[in-house]
């Protein structure tokens, strides 16, 4: 396998396009905005110029990884050629399915529709195809050129060869390939998403301050990164999509998202990617600091 589309220029596709341009794959990516992809190729560059001044890259790798890239806002010439699709579109049911409805259309109908979905049904997904057995997820972890995690995910159908196509693809990106079922969250996000709600009422419910609560699961979890500063860096948006994925799909109460978390996606304060969240991020300085409303 040589040729791989990715679909969506943000966060998660920029960071897989990335990742298989280092490890030798030609890669078209394919997003709807032309600025998108701009900014795309500008993170891309300045991702790989950080791992040649770390020393994990050279500038030569760095420029041939560079130069196996493409851009295209034209999806039908964007996977006209490829032999794995890797979809990382918004966490949106509707807009997934639209998708793979003309990735079928227009992808070589040997080719493997991967997406990189974290909690969507990769069987729904599939249903919208007419192959169902090449439909797989694909779910990388963000800053995906750092984590070594991709999380497998057969759909109802999906043939075995296909998951054993794409456990070995995800070791040559040198990452660790784990096989989960098919179940809303799959595992990462199914137990992460409840913790990130719970630190949320836990703030709502005056326990406790957003750095407080932060540097009690650092310092007594031992985790690196606290719950609400975590759910900052995700988006707050892609935390509430993700919860009514849970909610809806297991209907029990306890994955309802949390008051605040919705008031605040719907007052667009989503975290790192608007600047403000339970944290205010920014981006040129890396400078943090609680948001004033919870200050």
């Amino acid at each position: 396998m040589k040729n791989v589309s990715v679909i969506g220029a943000g966060t998660m596709g920029n960071g897989i396009a990335h990742v298989f341009a280092q490890y030798g794959f030609d890669v078209t990516l394919v997003d709807v905005q032309a600025a998108s992809l701009d900014r795309a190729v500008q993170t891309i560059t300045k991702n790989m110029d950080r791992q040649v001044s770390k020393g994990s890259m050279t500038e030569d790798q760095k420029q041939q990884a560079l130069s196996r890239l493409k851009t295209t806002t034209d999806l039908k010439q964007g996977v006209s050629s490829a032999e794995l699709v890797v979809e990382a579109a918004t966490e949106n049911v509707e807009l997934k399915l639209n998708i793979f409805r003309q990735l079928d259309e227009h992808a070589p109908a040997t080719c493997i529709l991967a997406s990189n979905t974290s909690s969507i049904s990769l069987t729904l997904i599939a249903a919208a195809t007419k192959r169902p057995e090449k439909v797989i997820g694909m779910h990388f972890m963000n800053p995906v050129p750092v984590m070594k995690l991709v999380e497998i995910i057969r759909g109802y159908s999906t043939a075995d060869e296909v998951a054993a196509e794409i456990s070995t693809i995800s070791k040559q990106l040198e990452k660790i390939p784990v096989e989960v079922n098919d179940y809303p969250g799959f595992v990462a996000n199914r137990i992460l998403m409840p913790m990130i709600n719970e630190a949320i009422w836990t703030l709502h419910e005056g326990v406790a301050g957003v750095a407080e609560i932060d540097e009690v699961m650092k310092l007594g979890m031992g985790h690196p990164m606290g719950p609400l500063r975590l759910a900052d860096f995700i988006g707050l948006d892609v935390c509430l999509a993700i919860l009514r994925v849970l909610h809806e799909g297991f209907g029990n109460p306890k994955y309802a998202p949390c008051p605040l978390l919705v008031n605040m996606v719907t007052a667009g304060k989503k975290g790192d990617k608007s600047g403000e969240g339970f944290y205010c991020f920014n981006k040129e300085t890396k400078e943090l600091a609680v948001s004033p409303h919870f200050a």
